[in-house]
């Protein structure tokens, strides 16, 4: 039996020789290509096979109640809500570096003594009235400016505008000012709704000229 095991052709592997070249014994068996485990209903399309094919074969129902998931995208963007929070707060924060900046310098320079301490006060002061202030309007703009833009996108102003396009910032821009100063009267509410509609058209205006994408930095009309 010896015999019949060794190197004759008579008992020669159906898989080669797997003997060591150097005779130093047999490497290591093939490995396992087991198939059965792949669901060709998952990548039936890469090798062309259509899932019509599938569905006619034995266990259809297993393979078809089997299907890849795929993550769901939201075509609109970020919703009212999430925007003007986003918008509130960048335009919250800009407002209060702006005007804290404003009213270090105006501390500085009214300061009524050079006095360590009374210049610490008058800059404190000065700071926290600007920053406080300019803050707080552009965080209520912020706001006003999502929720207009918010109605104009829900109800598709745009299929009604024709050749303005895009129509919602324009719409938000210029019903921002005019609510923002509605108690002034309606000469200065309808002033300041022309300047919204102004500065969002001219930042579109801008962005088109130099090639910038409009709204690629997710704040307002930027």
């Amino acid at each position: 039996m010896s015999g019949n095991l060794g190197s004759g052709t008579g008992g020669a592997s159906p898989y080669g020789d797997h003997s060591d070249s150097s005779g130093g014994g047999s490497i290591a068996p093939l490995p396992d290509f087991n198939a059965s485990n792949i669901r060709l209903s998952t990548v039936a399309p890469a090798f062309g096979i259509p899932s019509s094919s599938l569905s006619a074969g034995p266990g259809a129902a297993r393979l078809s109640s089997r299907q890849p998931d795929y993550l769901d995208y939201d075509q609109k963007g970020r919703g009212v809500v999430s925007t003007m929070f986003t918008n509130s707060g960048i335009s919250y924060v800009l407002g209060v570096s702006l005007g804290g900046l404003y009213g270090l310098r105006e501390g500085l320079m009214k300061t009524p003594s050079s006095r360590w301490k009374v210049k610490l006060n008058s800059v404190l002061n000065h700071c926290g009235r600007h920053g406080s202030g300019l803050g707080n309007m552009m965080g209520s703009t912020a706001i006003l400016y999502s929720l207009y833009e918010g109605i104009a996108d829900t109800y598709e102003l745009d299929r009604y505008t024709g050749p303005i396009q895009p129509p919602a910032p324009l719409f938000g821009g210029m019903m921002t000012g005019a609510t923002y100063y509605m108690r002034a009267g309606p000469r200065v509410a309808t002033l300041a709704g022309a300047i919204g509609t102004c500065v969002v058209g001219g930042t579109f205006a801008i962005y088109s000229v130099l090639g910038v994408p409009y709204g690629s930095k997710g704040w307002l009309f930027f």
